[in-house]
This record gives C-alpha cells, sequence and structure tokens, in this order.
C-alpha cells in the first residue's frame, strides 16, 4: 500500500505470525509465551512460562480430559489475568524433532476469527455465488482472473479465454452511455493511467453465451494495488441488467403511449400515434389496419365483416417517421391470404405471434375494429413474453381510444346533423336587406349550442329578424333552441306582429316547462330541460315603409348605425325573459333611412368575466361604425376584438342587416271606395300596371286574383279598400280593408251561387295568406314571374 494508508493485513486470525501462541512441552507446560499471547489474555511471560496451560485455559465444551486432548480448531473459554473469561478458538500444532517443545498452541478471539470467516465467505460468494461478473484484467489489459458468473457470460471454462483483452470478448459491443472513452480498453487504460474509477456504465453487446441476444451491462472499473501500492491492473464488474432496461423501456413506451395515444378524439391520428411511439423502440415497422366501418363512426357487426373491409389507415417505419393515409389520400383497402398471421387473428380474435410478426387484434368489447402488426427486421430479436404483453396493453390502450374517436365522430356526425337543421345554413336572398352572420357555440366538441338567428321572409317583401338564447349549452341546450326557433318560424309566418309572437312564445315555453317538471317529478327524476331564462329579440322590416317593429323578451337590444356611422342602442322595453309569464311585452317602431346597420346579437358576444358589458358594447360601436367596411369584415372585426380567443362561457350568435328600399318604380298602391264599381276599377288599374311593367303574361290571372278580393271586400268588410301591387322577385297583390273577418277556402255545391272565388284564387297564385293590423286585414298573393322574367 502507498504511505499514509491503513496496512491491508490478508493473514488469518490463527496465523501463527498474528495470533496468541504458548510452546507446550510434553506435560502441558508453557514454556514459551508470545507478546500476542499476553496482548490477548493479560500474562506476562514471567506469570505463565513453567506453569500448566491450565492456569488460563479451561477445558473444551466437549472434552472433559486435559485441556489439550483435542484435534483442530476448537472453541475454549480462557481466562484473562484479571478474571473475566474470553472466548477465543484454539488450534494446536505438533512440532516436529526432539527438544521439550512439543506443541503450538495458538489462540485468538473468537470475534475475530468470525470476522475472518465472514470475509472469506464474501470473497467465495463473489468468486462462485455472485450475480455480478467480476474480471481482472493486468497491466497489459489481458485477463487473469473472473468469478464464476463472467465465466457464464462466456460461455466456457476460463482456461479457454484466460489472457484476452476485453474487446477481443465482446467485439460488437459498445457503451450506451457518454461522457467517457469509447471502448473498453480505452476505458480501462485510462483507470491504470489516472486511477479515477468510472461506474454504472452501460454497455450493449452480444455475450458468447447468448449471441442472438443483445443485453446490456451496467458496469464498473477500478484500479487495483498490491501492499505496497504498486499498480497490478484494473477490476470490471458488470451485472446484467437486460430485464430491468427492457422492463424501463416497456414501462416508458406505456408513459409515452399515455400522452399520444388517445389525445386526439380522431381515428386515424389514434392510429397513427401508436405507430409512431412503436418505432423504432419496439418494431421495425407497425401497420394500423381498421374496418370501414369504424371510420365512418360504427362497430363492425362481426370479426368476418371487418376481415372484409379493412382498410390501411397509418404505416411507419425508420425513415419514413409516420408514412400516413392522410398525406397519399383515403385510407386504402387491404386484403390478407388465407392462413396468413392476420386472417388467422380475425378468425381467431386473439393476437398471433409468427417469429418476427406479431399481429394484435383492436377489440372493443366484443367487435374488433382492426388490426396492428408489429415487425422486426431480419436478424433481430423476436418477440419474447414480456414484449407480448407490452404489445397487448399498447393495442388494448390504443383500442379505447379508437372506439372513443369512433363514438365521438359518431356523435358530432349527430350533432351536425342537428345543427345543419336547427340554424339557417344560407341564408336566403332578400330584397329588403343584406345580411351576414356568425355562430360559434362554447361547444366546440359537438359544434351547437343553445344561441340561435334565424331571417324569415314574410308577406310584402318584409323581412322577419330573430336572436335568441337558451341558457345551458351542448346537445341538450340545442334541442331546446330548435324548437324555440321553429316556433318563432311558425308564429311569424301568420304574420304576427313581434309582440304577438312573443307573447305566444312565452305562453308555449311556460306550458312546455310546466308540463317537464311535472313529468320529471312523477317519474323522480331530475328536469332536463333548460327552456326557461330563454330571451329572444325579434323584429320586422318592412323595405317599402322602411320601418322597423321590434320587440324583446329579457334579450339585449340591438345596435342600429345610421348611414353616418353614428351608432346607438334603441331603449327597447326589455320584457320578462320567456316562460315567466306574467308581464306583457311591448314593441317599438323606428325608420331606418336606407343603408343603416341593424345588429342583432347574444350576450356571449359583448360579456365576459374580465369585462363588464358596458366595455362590450362599446367596443361592438365602434367596430360596426367603421362606414368602409363589408358586413362580413364586419363580422370577423367584432369577433376578432370582442372573443380573440373564442367564446369561453357562453354560445355566441350575431346577426347584421343593412337595410334597402324598395324603390318607387316597383311598388303601385290604390284606394278605393266599397262600391260596386270597385272591383272593375282594380282591375283596370292591376292591368295597366302589368303592362308599364311589361307583365302582360300576368294580367289575366292578376285580373280574376285583384276582382276577387276587391269583392269580398266590398261585400263583408266596407271601405276604405287599399289595392297593392309590388314587382319584386316574384309578383306581389295585396288587397287590404278594415274588416277583421279572416276568409276561408271552401267547395261549393252546384247549387251554390258564391263560394268559389277564393278557391279559384288559390289555384291560380303560388301563395297566399292574410295578415292583420290594428286597421283591419290584408289579404295577400304572390305570383311568379314568367320565364322570360
Amino acid at each position: 500500500m502507498t504511505a499514509g494508508r491503513e496496512q491491508v493485513d490478508f493473514r488469518g486470525p490463527l496465523d501463527v505470525t498474528r495470533a496468541a501462541t504458548a510452546v507446550i512441552d510434553a506435560q502441558d507446560i508453557v514454556i514459551g509465551w508470545s507478546p500476542a499471547a499476553e496482548g490477548l489474555l493479560g500474562y506476562g511471560a514471567h506469570d505463565v512460562v513453567g506453569r500448566p496451560v491450565s492456569t488460563f485455559l479451561a477445558p473444551g465444551a466437549t472434552s472433559s480430559g486435559p485441556p489439550l486432548q483435542f484435534q483442530g480448531n476448537e472453541i475454549r473459554v480462557a481466562r484473562h489475568r484479571d478474571g473475566h473469561e474470553v472466548v477465543v478458538a484454539t488450534a494446536v500444532c505438533t512440532l516436529p524433532g526432539a527438544g521439550p517443545a512439543v506443541r503450538v498452541l495458538v489462540a485468538t478471539e473468537l470475534k475475530a476469527l468470525r470476522e475472518w470467516e465472514a470475509r472469506l465467505a464474501l470473497l467465495h460468494g463473489l468468486a462462485t455465488q455472485s450475480p455480478v461478473g467480476l474480471g481482472i484484467y493486468d497491466t497489459d489489459l489481458r485477463l487473469t482472473w473472473c468469478n464464476t458468473a463472467y465465466e457464464r457470460e462466456i460461455g466456457r471454462p476460463f482456461a479457454q479465454f484466460r489472457g484476452m483483452r476485453a474487446d477481443e470478448l465482446y467485439s460488437d459491443g459498445k457503451f450506451v452511455t457518454k461522457g467517457h472513452p469509447p471502448t473498453l480498453e480505452a476505458v480501462m487504460r485510462h483507470v491504470l493511467d489516472t486511477g479515477e474509477p468510472f461506474l454504472d456504465l452501460h454497455f450493449q453487446g452480444r455475450p458468447p453465451s447468448d449471441p442472438d441476444t443483445e443485453h446490456l451491462w451496467s458496469c464498473a472499473y477500478y484500479r487495483l494495488q498490491d501492499a505496497d501500492g504498486r499498480v497490478i491492473g484494473v477490476c470490471e464488474d458488470a451485472f446484467d441488467i437486460s430485464d430491468r432496461y427492457k422492463a424501463q423501456r416497456r414501462l416508458a413506451l406505456l408513459v409515452e403511449a399515455g400522452r399520444g395515444v388517445g389525445g386526439a378524439l380522431d381515428v386515424q391520428v389514434t392510429a397513427e400515434k401508436i405507430t409512431e411511439v412503436a418505432v423504432p423502440e419496439f418494431a421495425a415497422e407497425v401497420t394500423v389496419d381498421l374496418a370501414q366501418a369504424v371510420l365512418e363512426g360504427e362497430v363492425p357487426a362481426t370479426s368476418g365483416a371487418a376481415a372484409a373491409s379493412l382498410v390501411r389507415v397509418a404505416r411507419c417505419c425508420p425513415g419514413d417517421r409516420a408514412d400516413r393515409a392522410t398525406g397519399s389520400g383515403t385510407p386504402s383497402p387491404v386484403r390478407y391470404p388465407p392462413g396468413s398471421p392476420q386472417d388467422r387473428s380475425l378468425s381467431s380474435g386473439g393476437l398471433v405471434l409468427d417469429e418476427s410478426e406479431l399481429v394484435v387484434p383492436l377489440r372493443a368489447g366484443n367487435s374488433v375494429l382492426g388490426l396492428v402488426t408489429f415487425l422486426r427486421g431480419a436478424g433481430a430479436a423476436a418477440f419474447d413474453s414480456g414484449e407480448v404483453a407490452l404489445a397487448d396493453e399498447l393495442v388494448a390502450r390504443t383500442a379505447v381510444s379508437i372506439d372513443n374517436a369512433r363514438r365521438f365522430a359518431r356523435e358530432r356526425t349527430a350533432s351536425l346533423a342537428l345543427q345543419r337543421q336547427l340554424l339557417p345554413q344560407q341564408l336566403p336572398e332578400q330584397s329588403a336587406v343584406d345580411l351576414a352572420h356568425r355562430y360559434l357555440p362554447t361547444d366546440d366538441v359537438t359544434g351547437v349550442g343553445g344561441d340561435w338567428f334565424d331571417v324569415i321572409p314574410l308577406s310584402g317583401t318584409r323581412v322577419g329578424l330573430v336572436v335568441g338564447d337558451v341558457v345551458g349549452h351542448g346537445l341538450q341546450a340545442a334541442a331546446t333552441m330548435g324548437r324555440l326557433r321553429t316556433t318563432v318560424r311558425a308564429f311569424a309566418q301568420l304574420d304576427m306582429d313581434p309582440v304577438e309572437v312573443l307573447a305566444r312564445l312565452d305562453d308555449l315555453v311556460a306550458q312546455s316547462a310546466e308540463e317537464q317538471w311535472g313529468g320529471a317529478l312523477a317519474a323522480g327524476g331530475a328536469y332536463a330541460d333548460v327552456t326557461t331564462g330563454a330571451t329572444c329579440l325579434y323584429a320586422v322590416y318592412d323595405p317599402v315603409s322602411r320601418r322597423c317593429v321590434m320587440a324583446r323578451a329579457g334579450h339585449l337590444p340591438p345596435a342600429v348605425v345610421d348611414p353616418d356611422g353614428r351608432v346607438s342602442f334603441p331603449e327597447l322595453p326589455a320584457g320578462p325573459p320567456l316562460g315567466l309569464g306574467g308581464l306583457p311585452f311591448e314593441s317599438m317602431e323606428i325608420e331606418l333611412p336606407v343603408g343603416s346597420l341593424l345588429a342583432l346579437f347574444t350576450d356571449g358576444l359583448v360579456e365576459a368575466r374580465d369585462r363588464d358589458i358596458d366595455h362590450g358594447l362599446d367596443t361592438l360601436g365602434r367596430v360596426l361604425g367603421e362606414r368602409d367596411a363589408s358586413l362580413e369584415e364586419l363580422c370577423d372585426r367584432a369577433v376578432a376584438e370582442l372573443l380573440p380567443s373564442g367564446p369561453t362561457a357562453d354560445d355566441t350568435a350575431l346577426l347584421l342587416v343593412r337595410t334597402r328600399e324598395l324603390d318607387a318604380s316597383q311598388v303601385s298602391e290604390w284606394e278605393l271606395p266599397a262600391e260596386a264599381v270597385a272591383p272593375g276599377r282594380a282591375r283596370e288599374l292591376a292591368t295597366r300596371q302589368l303592362h308599364a311593367w311589361g307583365l302582360e303574361e300576368l294580367s289575366f290571372a292578376t285580373e280574376l286574383v285583384v276582382s276577387e278580393l276587391v269583392t269580398n271586400a266590398v261585400r263583408y268588410a266596407g271601405g276604405p279598400i287599399q289595392v297593392r301591387l309590388i314587382r319584386d322577385r316574384t309578383l306581389l297583390c295585396e288587397v287590404a280593408d278594415p274588416g277583421h273577418t279572416s276568409p276561408h277556402l271552401r267547395h261549393s255545391t252546384e247549387d251554390d251561387e258564391g263560394g268559389r272565388g277564393l278557391l279559384i284564387v288559390a289555384q291560380l297564385v303560388q301563395r297566399w295568406g292574410t295578415r292583420y293590423s290594428r286597421s283591419g286585414k290584408t289579404i295577400w298573393t304572390e305570383q311568379s314571374f314568367p320565364a322570360s322574367n
């Protein structure tokens, strides 16, 4: 050892150079006494020499004779000079030759012997039983000694590879850790030269005992020196951590799969994720084939049905890192021949291992959604039992995610179909207004919500504008919204004024809530509807008079922007939300100059947690005041400024309307007294106007319509009578009188003198109807233009 270090003594405790020693003559008299004996028992030589052994040593536990009648090592009790007992291990050696010295008694404390024996057992265990491979290389880096574990790794007796270098034993191995010399010999040389040890270096290779399998060892290298400090070589200890490494890698794959697979509610993206997770760590190539029904949101009926309609949706191998079906068009059909691993997996419903090919079915309940195939390249190790279990777990997780994505796709398809039914996808062209709109549901998963808007063509070129808000989000709110929208449209097309529409809607909502609450309570369940608390704004704009009548039920008032860009929010009476009842609704009528902008919206646009509603209204007014922007641009700017991150707490609907006016040349109106000549005068005026518009082809039908409607007004309602023709996208004919009696179609008998006129009118026109006002009623008809017009 080097100077300053504790001397390491490799002698045993019963070695005569270390142990307590007494020389005994033939009469068991002590004739010699060592300093070590004095140190152990306290007797000096002058106290013991010439005295019998029994002075300090009691008979053995198994011996009843004299103290020294034993063979080999024994445990004895010795008496210390101060009187206490010392348990010692003893050995007796016979001395050759003549002379008084016959035997040597060697003794040491039993504790020291046990410690030495433990060290010997440790060394023996390291050499023969330890799972850690130990090898000693000399200063020329040649193997001079190894233990049994090391010998097992090599697969040959030590004598056959003694003196070989490490790089010769593991010629194809490599370190997978960084920050040290690259080869075994370089690492050992560094240790010899510097004395700096290396710990926990990971070395990967194929041991001679198992040349077909990659192993991984955790290695340590440290320098060996003799008692005088001379360098004698390098010790290598290596522990095979292949199983632990595989377990860690499997766990890492599962963790990565947990993060990646299932992160997107998309069938194809989910399939691609498992291929990316498994390549190249687990397999050289991975493919995912799914039944066509899965991509359509359905479940294959049987395994055979899945086999007949498999399509390749994802494939990944080193170098292409996601050869995805999306990159080459639609998923392509794939068929496997009978007897192939894939065919066998589909037939059995279980996984199939065929050398370096592993096929695992994607199962959801009793159905097979598809297959995942793991492939390893030529020369690669086959899948072991642990890897098969890992593949099964990966595919099981993927199957759950794909099934969830499939369910989501089906629900989303249904939701979007519902949305298309509930909301206008393409607003009808209007002569009264220009339109633009935006709809942003909070529930971006289903894409539907509780807000709605509508544009309803009405008689006389008028247009109904409606926006509403139902408490809640998602399909439940959307279903309720659909009922309200349908009801509003039905009432509006009966030509009811806004107050009456809201009153009828309020009654319907209150009745619906009461019925559903009663049903829920009777069934012991919870009320599932969200109708109560709904709000609505309904407005009717007439492009002939440029007047707009509006009423609201708990909804925000509209924003009105005049042609000069001035913004106002009319003080429209609020009215209670729908379904509460008890309070009347009130309307307001305003005149809108041509080119005015009317904005109907829900509170989700202007109200947010981080700002009050007044701030939102100010921002909306500022955006709408930009006179040069188109309606589409204004919609985009309003959404961008008020909802920069999209809707957060509430659905949002925005309807922008820019008003038009029908040109005076498109409208002709006359007032006639309730006299017998009125029908003839009406026919004459209508025919003249049709000729002026170039609509002579409609003269015959229009004369009959006007004549019949004016005749009925004279006979049943009195005067004055208003006759109006409007040339718009169709020809509109209106006859207004002060009566409130509703006309009815009926079939007259052969003996009836009348009753056939309205039936004839209905046959001549495309549509007809009646609307009521405070001053009476108006019967209107609509005729299509000839094809040339």
